[in-house]
């Protein structure tokens, strides 16, 4: 492995740890145009070690047995493309269809049946930090 994927790998690591410690600082209680989130939603930061960067993470736990269900980690592809696409448009809770103007609940959510963690990569993508842009 290079030592930009050890780093990487690193970087997951820390991500899904802190995650599925979920930090009670991270609980979205409410959401505007959400009105179910019991199933337990989380969205905070990750510091990247010795770095100034920090990751965006949200997570939607399952809605079915959170402790024991899968851990899905989604990356949307592409240098560049924010992981809040999958979580609002694609596979997340509630969606916002393309021309709409309010989320609508999406009965084929991926966390009816997983822990979905959503991870805004590279930092300075999204909601993610980027720090020092040297």
């Amino acid at each position: 492995m290079t030592a930009k994927g050890f780093a990487l790998f690193g970087a997951l690591v820390a991500v899904v740890g802190t995650v599925n410690a979920y930090p009670a600082e991270d609980l979205v209680k409410q959401l505007w145009q959400w009105d179910d989130i019991s199933f337990g939603l989380y969205s905070g930061y990750v510091d990247i070690p010795n770095s100034q960067k920090k990751l965006h993470y949200v997570t939607a736990l399952s809605q079915r047995t959170p402790a024991t269900d899968p851990v899905i980690v989604w990356f949307n592809g592409g240098p560049g493309c924010s992981s809040m696409l999958g979580l609002l448009q694609e596979h997340g809770p509630y969606q916002l269809a393309d021309e709409a103007t309010s989320f609508a609940k999406n009965e084929y959510s991926w966390n009816k049946q997983a822990n979905m963690i959503y991870i805004e990569a590279p930092a300075g993508v999204g909601y993610s930090i980027c720090g020092d842009k040297s």
